[in-house]
């Protein structure tokens, strides 16, 4: 994808970068009865530099979503993303949008953990308790392929503003259903690296 250099410098110039929220580390066992934080529901930004508009921006270091809905603004969702290496930093572009999407784990998660995953190879239907909850974004690479990284839904909110995911990033159900209908197949999407905190 071509386009300006984004840096973390870029995105934390937003207006609450300075006063990050503390993260949850409670939380209930079913989606049903946990209450989203006020501190992780969406919230309108400001940016000091100017983003190209439409674009999704993850921060993997702060658990933070950007949609650019104007040059110097934007929305922000708390986000879960990939745990230690399985996180995958780069540029792509939205290739697909699934309502109530199905979900099979790739062959690498199979092999990483067999137990948990080996039963699902054949594929799970779309519904509540998939992994992939409400809504996806698939994330293409330049020459169009399925990276199979998606921006999804998930049954367990309670895991936003952690990193425990398989290399995707995940809101609450409610949160990527207000995004899938917002971005346009074809919107880029820059994942940022991560960053060691001090």
């Amino acid at each position: 994808m071509n386009g300006p250099t984004l840096t973390r410098r870029h995105v934390l110039g937003a207006a609450l970068a300075a006063s990050l929220p503390l993260r949850a580390t409670a939380h209930t066992q079913t989606a049903a009865d946990w209450i989203v934080p006020d501190a992780y529901r969406p919230q309108a930004v400001r940016f000091r530099d100017e983003q190209p508009v439409g674009t999704i921006i993850v921060d993997p270091d702060y658990f933070e979503l950007y949609w650019i809905t104007a040059p110097r603004s934007g929305m922000l969702f708390t986000v879960g993303v990939g745990k230690g290496e399985l996180y995958e930093s780069g540029r792509f572009t939205v290739g697909a949008k699934k309502e109530w999407p199905s979900w099979t784990p790739t062959n690498e998660m199979i092999a990483r953990d067999p137990d948990r995953y080996a039963r699902y190879a054949e594929g799970m239907p779309g519904g509540p308790d998939n992994p992939l909850g409400a809504r996806a974004l698939y994330l293409f690479d330049d020459a169009g392929n399925d990276t199979f990284l998606r921006i999804h839904g998930t049954p367990e909110p309670w895991t936003i503003a952690s990193a425990v995911s398989n290399g995707c990033v995940r809101l609450v159900n409610d949160h990527i259903t207000a995004l899938y209908d917002a971005v346009e197949i074809g919107a880029p999407v820059v994942l940022l690296p991560k960053v060691e905190q001090a």
